[in-house]
């Protein structure tokens, strides 16, 4: 299987960080956490070493996209607190990113492949990442109705049902409007640069 390409490394904000050093773009990551570009730097740099480790114990290119993309978000909490001058017996950030994959590999116990309803090409791992930090920042009911409709693909009747067995008396137009609010309100907590690389279409293939 080919290393995946990602479109947003050719992004201009992303392309502008390249003569950044690894602890450059570490620290202004954990300094601004409001800014995404510095973490999307990292994984751009860091993906072509990665993603062939998590490829070697995969067994389908879906559950290879899956555990990749879980490794980053396991990343991308850790980079959070990260001190590459307290790292153990001497190790770089190279050595540090592969050992946490490795670990990452043996503990995560991947669900089969008709419940991986993961796509890496709708949803590249930074994006994912910063994604799950705005739908944890919305309402709960507002947020069960987006993750039914993206992430099982439900449609607004189903939803409306599943609702109502709940006790909530809605319809499906009401989904809809609802679905509507909750992805306006989704975007709007995306950090402007993430919504820049990612929505604006300035990527280029």
């Amino acid at each position: 299987m080919p290393i995946p390409a990602f479109p947003e490394a050719n992004h201009p904000i992303v392309k502008s960080l390249a003569q950044q050093s690894d602890q450059e773009l570490l620290s202004l990551f954990q300094r601004y956490p409001e800014t995404g570009q510095y973490f999307v730097a990292l994984f751009c740099r860091y993906s072509p070493m990665l993603y062939p480790v998590v490829q070697r114990t995969a067994q389908s290119p879906v559950r290879a996209d899956y555990l990749f993309a879980l490794v980053w978000r396991h990343l991308f909490n850790e980079l959070s607190g990260l001190d590459l001058t307290k790292l153990d017996n001497g190790l770089n950030f190279q050595a540090w990113l592969l050992n946490q994959t490795a670990t990452q590999i043996n503990q995560i116990d991947l669900p089969s492949l008709e419940d991986i309803h993961y796509d890496m090409k709708a949803a590249s791992p930074p994006f994912w990442c910063y994604l799950d930090r705005s739908l944890d920042e919305m309402p709960p009911d507002m947020r069960l109705i987006v993750v039914m409709s993206q992430t099982f693909n439900w449609s607004e009747t189903r939803i409306a049902a599943y609702l109502q067995a709940e006790g909530d008396s809605t319809s499906p137009a009401s989904v809809k409007q609802r679905l509507e609010q909750g992805y306006a309100l989704l975007e709007k907590h995306l950090p402007e640069d993430i919504r820049s690389i990612y929505l604006s279409g300035n990527s280029k293939a």
